[in-house]
């Protein structure tokens, strides 16, 4: 029979997820702007919820980027004739 650590979440369970605390919220996002899934992150499924609404608000008010732009300089260089 195997034994299994129990993951340690890196967001506290006590700490609130924030859309105004970019430094976090970067932590949780790929160089393409797009959002970790919860087997990478580690995160429980409520905090993956408030993480996701979080970047999703952050991102309307453009506090993050939508996508990355070295990405868009690289797409529009490459179908540029």
């Amino acid at each position: 029979m195997a034994i299994y650590r129990k993951r340690i979440s890196p967001i506290k369970p006590t700490d609130a997820v924030d859309f105004k605390d970019i430094d976090l919220l970067r932590k949780f996002i790929t160089e393409q702007g797009k959002i970790l899934p919860k087997r990478s992150t580690g995160l429980t499924s409520k905090q993956q919820k408030k993480l996701t609404k979080a970047i999703k608000q952050a991102r309307i008010l453009s506090l993050l980027p939508f996508l990355n732009k070295d990405l868009i300089y690289c797409l529009t260089s490459y179908f540029s004739i």
